[in-house]
This record gives structure tokens, C-alpha cells and sequence, in this order.
């Protein structure tokens, strides 16, 4: 196959928490600013929890992801371990100094922030190179 024949690697799978707390609408917000960015694609995480063999599929096979957990309850790292999927670059946002609580306004420099963790611990980790499914975006559609 030639080089221009050849298709683009999937993009960076980006998985985000989206609780109710101000650190889950945080991790969502960074999640779609990245998105929008062209930094990666925000995949549906709640179709990988509830089981739906395209999506747990893709996610198995996706060469490159990173995981936005708002907190040390870690609702992403229990639906990727319960799926079978491996978890990698992995970003918490406690552990970056944000207090929990129940405040939605966000701040622009925390959502700055966040975006910055995301970047950096992505430029210092491995990617695993595993065959992707077809399709891509959002749902793996």
C-alpha cells in the first residue's frame, strides 16, 4: 500500500469523567476543549460501562488513550478494568490539587490546567501500538 493510500492512524482516545462534582465537569470540559483542539477525540465512555461490544471492542484496540478522572473514586479505571480494557495515561485531578466539591462554575486557568497535565503526560508515555477497528469519533461511529 502506498504511503498516500494508507489510513490515518485513529486519533488519541480521549475518556472523560463527567460527574456532578466541579473536578467531573472539569475533566469533561478539558475533554472537549482537547477534542476541539484537534488534540484528540472524546469517545463515549458510558457505552464502554454499559458493555456494548462495539465500544468496548474499539477501546481495547485503540493505540493511543488517555483517561480524565476527576477523583480518587476512579469511575473511568473501574469501568476500563471491568470491560477489559487496559488503562493508560491515566490523569486525576485531585492528585493535581483540585478540591472536590459541588461548585460548576469553572475556571478557565483550572480548565487550562488540566489540558496542560493532559498534554505533557502524553508527550512522557508510551503508546501501545494495537490494530484499530474500523471507524472513529465520538461512539466509535
Amino acid at each position: 500500500m502506498s504511503q498516500s493510500s494508507q489510513k490515518p492512524a485513529p486519533p488519541l482516545m480521549i475518556l472523560a469523567c463527567s460527574g456532578a462534582s466541579n473536578v467531573g465537569q472539569l475533566s469533561n470540559q478539558a475533554a472537549v476543549e482537547l477534542t476541539r483542539e484537534g488534540f484528540g477525540q472524546m469517545f463515549c465512555l458510558a457505552a464502554i460501562g454499559a458493555h456494548l461490544p462495539k465500544f468496548v471492542n474499539y477501546a481495547q484496540k485503540v493505540p493511543s488513550m488517555v483517561a480524565i478522572d476527576g477523583c480518587s473514586v476512579g469511575c473511568i479505571r473501574a469501568i476500563l478494568e471491568r470491560a477489559e480494557v487496559s488503562l493508560r495515561n491515566y490523569v486525576v485531578l485531585t492528585e493535581l490539587g483540585f478540591a472536590k466539591n459541588m461548585n460548576s462554575n469553572l475556571e478557565k486557568a483550572d480548565i487550562e490546567k488540566v489540558k496542560r497535565a493532559v498534554r505533557t503526560g502524553m508527550k512522557s508515555s508510551t503508546v501501545f501500538p494495537t490494530p484499530s477497528p474500523s471507524g472513529s469519533g465520538c461512539c466509535g461511529s
